[in-house]
């Protein structure tokens, strides 16, 4: 049987509090705080104070300019986040219901994913589901574990490293990601024999910023082979000026090999006759293990799941772990 004795039934906990909480973290200043929530500073004053009481802890340092998050308040603001943007989203799915629709999902996914397994997904629940509504982000893992804890989105196709706490994380491998070299069509390099990394030390790269798995990859097979890593450098993690920079120069760029081939197709790079001696770690389908999915959700998921077993040549058995 359920247990409705929650403390926060027993503390009355408001909405307005958890908002409260939000705003706070957001403006640093009790003032602007309660003009966002169109309530009296007061009044506001008071909520917090309520339930600074009712946890026996102090939620805000009071600053002579302002307020900053205590640790139990960086925890219950956390939660304030989750919490609102779950009633967010139930209202949502509610109005969407009737409204006739069939509801919306949000992924998140790297860019390899994004490019090569997300599109076939999208279109196989499309054509049965034409009214569920999709919203896609493309960025590293860092950051989209961080908006996956936050209830920001529903389903990764992303990494999971060392630093990121997993307790809470469902993750269903997918494949290893190859990287290629890649530099603008009829680059001289793409007519070399033998063509190798020490070939290349001194040339220009375009690559990813310091501190990304790829970057790190990239110095990293320079180092091993007893190789200075390039110095003749561009960082970005735009694709679109890299793309450009490609085409107008005779530098080189590391992508993943998956989306180097997507615009070797297009015939906006050349992938040079090289094959590198490592490769990016695996990635695979994240979700929170505490928390449902709504319907839309786990329509996307199994799409998702179809096209990776489609894309990546996987058999049911690696692709589906405890569906």
């Amino acid at each position: 049987m359920t247990n409705y004795n929650h403390w926060f039934i027993r503390a009355r906990l408001k909405t307005r509090q958890l908002l409260l909480l939000v705003a706070l973290a957001e403006e640093g200043n009790i003032h602007r705080a309660s003009q966002v929530l169109n309530m009296s500073q007061p009044a506001a004053s008071k909520l917090l104070k309520d339930l600074e009481d009712v946890l026996e802890v102090p939620l805000f340092e009071r600053l002579p300019r302002g307020m900053r998050p205590t640790w139990y308040g960086e925890t219950m603001i956390r939660h304030a986040r989750v919490a609102l943007a779950s009633l967010n989203q139930a209202h949502d799915e509610l109005q969407a219901a009737k409204a006739g629709q069939f509801g919306q999902v949000s992924i998140g996914a790297i860019t390899s994913p994004a490019l090569v397994v997300l599109p076939e997904a999208v279109k196989l629940v499309k054509a049965n589901h034409p009214d569920l509504r999709v919203s896609l982000q493309i960025e590293t893992s860092d950051v989209l574990i961080e908006k996956l804890n936050q209830n920001k989105l529903d389903i990764l196709v992303a990494r999971l490293f060392a630093q990121h706490d997993k307790s809470d994380l469902r993750y269903e491998v997918l494949t290893e990601e190859p990287i290629s070299v890649v530099a603008r069509p009829g680059h001289p390099m793409l007519e070399s024999k033998n063509l190798n990394l020490k070939d290349m030390a001194d040339a220009g790269w375009i690559v990813p910023p310091a501190g990304s798995v790829l970057r790190h990859r990239f110095e990293l097979m320079f180092q091993e082979l007893g190789l200075r890593a390039p110095v003749n450098l561009i960082e970005t993690g735009a694709l679109l000026f890299t793309t450009k920079m490609l085409q107008e120069s005779d530098m080189l760029s590391v992508l993943a090999t998956d989306v180097a081939r997507y615009y070797a197709s297009h015939g906006l790079l050349s992938i040079l006759p090289i094959d590198l001696p490592c490769q990016m770690e695996a990635f695979g389908i994240i979700t929170r293990r505490d928390r449902l999915l709504s319907p839309a959700a786990e329509v996307m998921l199994r799409a998702i799941r179809v096209a990776a077993q489609t894309v990546y040549g996987l058999a049911p058995a690696e692709v589906l772990p405890g569906a």
